[in-house]
C-alpha cells in the first residue's frame, strides 16, 4: 500500500442503493470524506428546501434543452424576483449555466449543467411515487 486511502467503488447513480448498501457505502469512507459528503448534502438539501426551487429544477428535468426566464415564468406560479433569486442560487451552486444574449430585448438562457442532470433521476423517481401514492 502507498499510504494513500483507497476510495471505495461507487456505484453509478442509475444503479440506485437499498439501505443496506448505501450505509454500508457511506461507512466505508474514512471520516473526513463522510464529513464532507454529509456537509454537501445538508447544503444541497438547503437549496432543494428553498421555495420553487424543486419546481424550477423540475422544469429542466423534463425540458428540451435550454429555457429562457419567460419560459420558467410561464409553467411555474412563481414571483419574478423569486424565480431570478432561484435562477442566480442554483447558478451560482453549478448547477445551472447563464447565457445572456447582446440583444434587444435581452435574452437569456439557462441550461443545466452535468451536476443538474444528474439529479434529473430524482424528479423521474418522484413522479413515479406519484403515481403509486398520495400525500
Amino acid at each position: 500500500m502507498t499510504g494513500q486511502s483507497e476510495t471505495p467503488d461507487v456505484p453509478e447513480l442509475s444503479e440506485g442503493l437499498t439501505r443496506a448498501e448505501a450505509t454500508a457505502l457511506r461507512e466505508s469512507f474514512d471520516p473526513n470524506e463522510q464529513d464532507r459528503i454529509s456537509r454537501t448534502v445538508a447544503e444541497l438539501l438547503d437549496l432543494l428546501g428553498k421555495a420553487h426551487t424543486m419546481a424550477v429544477l423540475s422544469a429542466f428535468a423534463f425540458a428540451e434543452g435550454s429555457l429562457r426566464f419567460s419560459d420558467i415564468e410561464s409553467e411555474i406560479d412563481i414571483a419574478p424576483n423569486t424565480l431570478s433569486a432561484r435562477l442566480r442560487e442554483l447558478t451560482d451552486a453549478g448547477l445551472l449555466d447563464r447565457e445572456a444574449y447582446d440583444e434587444v430585448p435581452p435574452r437569456v438562457e439557462y441550461t443545466p449543467t452535468e451536476k443538474a442532470e444528474s439529479l434529473f433521476p430524482v424528479f423521474a423517481h418522484l413522479h413515479h411515487w406519484a403515481i403509486e401514492y398520495e400525500l
